[in-house]
């Protein structure tokens, strides 16, 4: 069995290695596929140009691609166009996979107060990259009733250190506290294996999100604690955190277990030193 990785980016190298690990053939599609480790079959790729051939036994594909700039033209170049070409590629080699996957995004959701949010929330994109992300969305449902969406929130992990970075440089920002939802990498990377193997009967979406949505205060001070740096929330702080809370439940009612179910135990890691970009 080969697994088709379209975008083989940080996240798709890691699907990839996890799917190379259970023995069968992986296949890595981007621009500079000699980046990719000896386990992945590099190939070069550009998404919205002309694609590789297919090989006949491709039983799972995960489109993974990364924009890179949040520009609306960029989004639909890369998510749009690009899936549109990749289901192209593979009716053109006549190619039916058992599992198509979709890294999504939860900015398809808008922002709800600190309300809960989960796959029933009628999806109302707040931006012009949003709607196009969500327009994505659609295209694969439309085109592949085997076609799986996992929306992920805040990934986080080695190399991934954006929030670290705020708390060491002391720009978290004086604004009112917000709900962070996040995953670390390897759950995201581990979730998409399991969604594509594990589970008999998929729901068309899930959302990939660790278990406990957080104010940005809290995690702010967790990280200063663990850093040993100082961190002093402003007046805002006390104001009832905004944002969205995601609720993951439908993805562990498949028997997904998280390796890093908060924040606490993946940043932990991430301090830590613990895994690479590329293992």
């Amino acid at each position: 069995m080969t697994v088709l990785i379209a975008g083989c980016g940080d996240l798709g190298t890691e699907v990839g290695l996890r799917f190379a690990a259970a023995g069968h053939r992986v296949i890595g599609w981007r621009r500079s596929p000699g980046l990719l480790p000896e386990t992945i079959e590099g190939v070069s790729a550009d998404l919205a140009g002309d694609l590789p051939a297919i090989p006949a036994d491709t039983d799972i594909v995960v489109f993974a691609p990364a924009a890179g700039e949040r520009k609306a033209e960029t989004y639909r170049r890369v998510y749009l166009e690009g899936l549109s070409n990749v289901l192209d590629a593979l009716e053109r080699d006549g190619i039916i996979p058992r599992r198509i996957l979709l890294v999504s995004s939860t900015a398809v959701n808008a922002d709800t107060d600190g309300a809960w949010v989960d796959e029933s929330t009628p999806v109302e994109p707040p931006t012009e990259t949003a709607a196009i992300t969500y327009a994505t969305e659609q295209l694969l449902a439309a085109r592949a009733p085997q076609g799986i969406v996992l929306r992920l929130s805040g990934i986080y992990g080695p190399g991934r250190t954006w929030l670290i970075d705020k708390v060491v440089n002391g720009s978290t920002g004086e604004g009112p506290p917000r709900y962070t939802n996040r995953i670390h990498r390897d759950d995201a990377a581990a979730a998409l294996v399991h969604l594509a193997t594990a589970v008999a009967d998929p729901a068309p979406v899930y959302l990939g999100v660790d278990e406990e949505p957080t104010p940005s205060t809290e995690v702010f001070a967790f990280l200063a604690r663990q850093l040993g740096v100082g961190y002093e929330p402003g007046p805002a702080a006390a104001e009832p955190p905004t944002g969205k809370r995601l609720r993951g439940d439908l993805l562990r009612s498949t028997g997904f277990t998280f390796a890093y179910p908060t924040y606490r135990e993946g940043y932990a890691a991430v301090l830590a030193g613990e895994g690479t970009r590329h293992r």
